[in-house]
């Protein structure tokens, strides 16, 4: 369809293509810094919206909502959480991120992130197309890429940018543009995956637990204070239908069961769904004209809640190297984005890949392999040093941390 007619050309800076968090945030910190976008989705806003995704959220990237003008409805509506708990060997062991590194994270689902953003892109006047089909990004080896895009009355649309930014999450369209021969693709697959639910029940502790049993993995996560998410390791071929409410509360019981008697809070089954995961990393980030951010680049495993807080602070670094490049500093800029947000990337991917091994129960697994993690588990919570890691891995290794 490139040669095929368009019913209008509008020109920008930067044509972002995703309206995700990721996509609307760097929408936001360009156009707090005067730099006009366009940002595309052929989603709708309420299919994101209904979406449930992750909800943990660096000590850093909850600041950076609130400093940055998008919303301050976190403090209100979100609820900071000061540690973790650990479960293994049939008791609980807490690691306290504020008394370890001095910093928190918050539980504030990604939903309200987005909504939070969307919101704040109208306020702004920003320009947001949902629901669009047939994006084509064209000519991004040039100085002035086209974005395409097909509305839904059936018009046809051209944007005219100097860069396009591909914020299209993990199925990314934008990543393939890249060259076969020219992109390096990092990963690993899982041989488990979550099977989660939503459940309308009371919070059963005040911050995440993460168990680990000689049945598997379990997680068990708050949404407010009379829905709940949480999720048990399964088969990546799992069946959500093959599960009745009592096999599921049983499984997950079992799981978080010890000798201190702790049982979760039961209620009616919202939602099931089976969540497969993978370790992913494409490079290069940049193509001519095009840079990756987020889930288009790359995917890590939800054990360590990093996802999202990665594809925000790739587009934190993203929006300072475009605001430069685009005042004169040109490709110069551009060439540090990469490297500062790869950096993070693999620190994040490791700890993700370390907290899926140590607390999964691997299919097959000998008695050797299950009694080893709980020596590791051990390790982590019985030093200073491995509770410290843990704190400041999980909450992001922010910058105002104590060291």
């Amino acid at each position: 369809m490139a040669d095929a007619p368009v019913d209008t050309v509008a020109s920008v800076p930067v044509a972002v293509v995703g309206a995700g968090p990721a996509g609307l945030m760097l929408a936001h910190r360009l156009g707090r810094a005067g730099i006009e976008t366009v940002v595309l989705d052929t989603r709708t806003r309420h299919e994101i919206e209904t979406t449930q995704r992750a909800g943990i959220l660096e000590a850093d990237v909850a600041r950076d909502l609130v400093e940055t003008g998008v919303s301050d409805r976190i403090l209100r509506d979100g609820h900071e959480h000061e540690g973790t708990e650990l479960r293994f060997g049939g008791r609980a062991h807490r690691i306290h991120f504020k008394a370890l590194v001095g910093e928190s994270v918050w539980l504030y689902p990604q939903t309200d992130v987005f909504i939070d953003l969307a919101d704040a892109r109208e306020r702004d006047g920003g320009t947001v197309h949902f629901g669009i089909r047939d994006t084509e990004v064209l000519d991004i080896t040039t100085e002035a890429p086209r974005v395409r895009w097909t509305a839904a009355d059936g018009s046809r649309h051209e944007i005219r940018a100097r860069y396009v930014v591909g914020a299209d999450g993990s199925r990314s369209m934008c990543r393939n543009l890249v060259p076969e021969d020219r992109r390096v693709r990092y990963g690993n697959e899982y041989p488990f995956a979550w099977f989660g639910i939503l459940a309308e029940a009371p919070p059963s502790a005040p911050e995440l637990i993460y168990a680990h049993s000689e049945h598997g993995f379990a997680l068990i996560s708050q949404r407010t204070e009379t829905v709940q998410r949480m999720y048990f390791q399964c088969s990546p071929e799992e069946s959500v239908d093959a599960w009745s409410e009592d096999r599921i509360w049983e499984t997950l019981q079992a799981r978080v069961a010890g000798e201190d008697g702790f049982r979760l809070k039961e209620g009616p089954v919202l939602e099931k769904t089976v969540l497969r995961f993978r370790s992913f990393v494409q490079e290069p980030m940049r193509w001519g004209s095009l840079l990756l951010a987020g889930d288009a680049a790359h995917t890590v495993p939800p054990t360590g809640a990093r996802g999202l807080n990665l594809a925000l602070h790739d587009v934190k670094v993203l929006a300072d190297v475009l605001t430069r490049a685009l005042g004169g500093a040109g490709g110069a800029a551009l060439e540090e984005y990469q490297p500062r947000a790869l950096q993070r990337v693999w620190r994040a991917q490791n700890f993700s890949y370390w907290m899926t091994q140590l607390l999964h129960t691997a299919p097959g697994g000998s008695a050797f392999d299950l009694r080893r993690q709980l020596g590791e588990l051990d390790n982590v919570v019985g030093t200073r040093a491995g509770r410290t890691y843990l704190a400041e891995q999980y909450t992001g290794w922010p910058v105002s941390s104590a060291r």
